[in-house]
């Protein structure tokens, strides 16, 4: 397999606007492809952004009226997958010639619920994969639901195995062995913690994983809400601001790009099979470092 770039994209979105930050998406898809990437990652829930310091009315035992408004907010700026959103970032996926992951807010067509969502685009304008977070975090239970692990797939390219978990859905170790069990070989993993450990933690799936690691968030800070919602951030948030920390890692943990702090941009760096192969000498996680005669993992993949 010939060597390519794979880019990760670090931006901020147009907070609780799910046009503008779409139009957003689209210029740094076009801005990637400048580089020849054929693999371009955007963070978790960049569309309508990830909602920090923001608790919408809600304590132990209570919630209000205020706090229901603004979920509805949230809410109206979810997109429905498939729906024009996506028929907007499968056609900009098509104009760059490559495989684009991107994380959103889905709002569910049957029951209104919603959920932290990753969306494969193909190189062919389509709309291939959706994956829905397994485990929202702590009070992100607030606005998400939990996806049913029907849909913990790779995604078998041209430029490799494809697939990924969302945000702290990497903490679990049996999603991990679910992915690595499928020949992952580029492994996404957009999220929304900034902190050093999750540096460690990507870096760790990387030589665990004998995989590139393709990690991504948002830059946001308080300056970046609207007004009025800028009021609503709880004060002295430990949430805010979020730095970024997007990164690119090697299948042995060597950093290749990144990782990116306090600003937008994006990272680009070159992706060669042959690595997996030569870090596969010492340790393959699913092949001769396994033991099968000991450890069995049944994934229920039926919703």
């Amino acid at each position: 397999m010939t060597p390519y770039n794979a880019s990760v994209v670090q931006l901020a979105p147009v907070f609780f606007d799910k046009q503008k930050t779409l139009e957003k998406i689209g210029q740094y898809i076009r801005k990637a492809a400048k580089e020849k990437s054929r693999i371009i990652l955007f963070p978790e829930v960049i569309i309508p952004g990830y909602p920090r310091g923001l608790i919408f009315g809600t304590a132990v035992g209570g919630r209000t009226p205020e706090g229901r408004e603004m979920f509805l907010r949230y809410w109206e700026n979810a997109i429905e997958v498939p729906g024009s959103e996506t028929d907007q970032l499968a056609k900009w996926t098509k104009e760059a010639k490559a495989y684009v992951v991107v994380g959103v807010t889905e709002k569910d067509k049957v029951s209104d619920t919603l959920y932290c969502s990753l969306l494969y685009f193909s190189p062919q304008g389509q709309l291939i994969h959706r994956h829905r977070k397994i485990k929202p975090t702590a009070a992100e239970r607030i606005l998400w639901g939990e996806g049913d692990g029907s849909d913990l797939n790779v995604i078998d390219t041209p430029f490799g195995k494809v697939g990924g978990l969302i945000c702290w859905e990497n903490y679990m170790p049996l999603a991990r062995m679910a992915l690595y069990q499928q020949g992952l070989e580029v492994y996404v993993a957009p999220t929304a913690d900034c902190r050093d450990s999750w540096q460690a933690t990507l870096t760790h799936i990387a030589c665990e994983g004998r995989c590139f690691v393709l990690g991504c968030n948002q830059y946001l800070t308080k300056e970046h809400y609207p007004a009025d919602l800028k009021k609503k951030v709880v004060a002295d948030s430990p949430a805010l601001p979020s730095s970024g920390g997007s990164v690119i890692i090697g299948p042995l943990g060597k950093t290749l790009a990144g990782p990116l702090f306090g600003k937008e941009g994006v990272l680009t760096a070159e992706i060669d099979h042959r690595e997996i192969i030569k870090a596969k000498m010492d340790f393959d996680v699913i092949g001769h470092y396994a033991r099968p005669d000991i450890f069995d993992l049944t994934w229920k993949k039926q919703p």
